[in-house]
């Protein structure tokens, strides 16, 4: 496939390495000619300076016969005009537009075919203010992640010493809980995937990913590890556009304390937010979080543009006694080396939301996308067509399809029921089945196992 990105910042970068190794043709437009330069010396791909929103830049950049536009600049108008343009003039099959402002986000028609012709649009924020406030809902999960219109939700948890499941086999978890049907979808220990089966012993510090109905979730990570207390007090450092639609979402059902260093930038949010306690100071003052009590905060939230500034008061609150801090780091290097020590959980902005785009690119019917693992795993949501001839699915019992090593079938959404998955479980058309891919470089298999056969068409 040859794709367009336009933006080489945290997300075009993140996309484009994402897309690089999978035999796509890929080239990257900026302004920025030493943020390109970087990217090339990392990736194979080819690079163009200048303003994306211009005909003849597009043109240089291949636009007449690429098959896939991502505009993912920092500015939507140049996102809008990119998207428009490439509709318009050279008639590309695919466009999808980053949009930040809500005044265009809540207005669908902006985006239609008479307007700025946009197929799909993304909010980075949001995806990210969606994803920190189900970590606030479930205080014991790493991850949550739901599929199939929120039907099925897949968790990570860590096992602790003494828990339920630590020491015991995984075909423990059908005698622990017989009433609710789950299945350990994959673990890792110590950064080490390990394919579960029935005989896999958990230990301490295991990172578990299970799959369950999502109204059976917080019985599941009830019977899984010691649960917390519920959250009610949520401390937010920065005020900008994460931070701004975090306490938007949490102010009517918990306590918000919103801490942001520029003095206009609180006088604007004091107007904007009408139950969350606005606060102008650092958020790495020891004093300041002091006062503020932040040894009785549930979850701390740092999420300001600066990384040392988000480490330093995640290090300073969680230190003070808070009991769980999140923040949001943008390098992935920083990602990796502070996740799960005193930092509980670190978010890489582009990993979280490069699934909404993955599903554009996936090949066959992928409904979602999910990364996992800072991008080293993948949970798919395929939708299965075509029947016992045309189908190497359809038909099947899941311990009958050729799934590649790595690759385990978590669960299977047939018309509005949940059905966790099994290895006698049979596959129909137009199932919708999430698979967990240990290694993301398995995911070009598993697309091609669930296409149909061209006697199909």
């Amino acid at each position: 496939m040859k794709i367009l990105i336009l933006g080489a910042g945290q997300v075009g970068s993140t996309v484009a390495e994402n897309l690089v190794g999978e035999a796509n043709d890929i080239t990257v437009i900026d302004s920025d000619g030493e943020k390109l330069r970087q990217l090339q010396d990392r990736l194979d791909l080819r690079t163009l300076t200048g303003n994306a929103a211009h005909p003849s830049i597009l043109e240089q950049g291949g636009i007449a016969d690429a098959d896939m536009l991502l505009a993912v600049t920092q500015s939507d108008e140049v996102n809008l005009v990119a998207c428009k343009l490439a509709a318009s003039l050279y008639n590309t099959p695919t466009r999808i537009a980053r949009i930040r402002a809500t005044d265009y986000l809540n207005r669908e028609a902006v985006f239609s075919a008479d307007n700025f012709c946009v197929d799909f649009s993304i909010c980075p924020e949001q995806i990210l203010t969606d994803y920190i406030t189900k970590l606030i809902e479930f205080p014991e999960a790493l991850q949550v992640l739901e599929f199939a219109d929120g039907k099925v939700s897949l968790v990570a948890v860590r096992a602790f010493e003494g828990g339920p499941l630590v020491g015991k086999p995984i075909s423990f978890l059908r005698t622990h809980m017989p009433q609710v049907d789950t299945r350990v979808a994959a673990i890792f220990r110590q950064d080490r995937a390990i394919i579960p089966e029935g005989t896999t012993v958990v230990q301490a510090g295991d990172e578990i990913f299970f799959i369950a109905a999502t109204k059976n979730i917080r019985h599941v990570l009830k019977e899984m590890r010691r649960m917390d207390k519920p959250s009610k007090r949520v401390m937010i450092v920065g005020g900008g556009n994460i931070g701004r639609r975090l306490a938007q979402a949490l102010e009517h059902d918990y306590q918000v304390k919103l801490i942001e260093f520029n003095k206009k930038a609180c006088e604007r949010l004091a107007g904007e937010l009408t139950d969350t306690l606005v606060l102008n100071g650092d958020g790495t003052d020891e004093k300041l979080m002091q006062q503020e009590h932040v040894h009785e905060v549930d979850v701390f939230c740092a999420l300001t543009n600066d990384d040392e500034n988000n480490i330093m008061s995640s290090l300073l609150a969680k230190q003070a006694g808070a009991r769980k801090v999140v923040a949001l780091i943008n390098r992935s290097a920083y990602v990796d080396l502070l996740q799960g020590g005193k930092i509980d959980i670190a978010l890489s902005p582009a990993h979280v939301t490069i699934g909404s785009l993955l599903a554009y690119v996936r090949q066959g019917d992928v409904a979602v996308v999910h990364s996992l693992r800072r991008g080293a795993a993948e949970a798919l949501e395929l939708v299965v067509h075509g029947d016992a001839h045309s189908s190497r699915v359809v038909g099947r019992r899941i311990n009958e399809i050729d799934l590649p090593l790595g690759a385990t079938i978590g669960a299977i959404v047939r018309d509005q029921e949940v059905l966790i998955a099994h290895h006698d479980s049979l596959i129909e058309a137009e199932d919708h089945v999430i698979v967990f891919v240990i290694d993301k470089k398995m995911v070009k298999k598993v697309e091609k196992l669930f296409q149909v056969s061209l006697g199909f068409f």
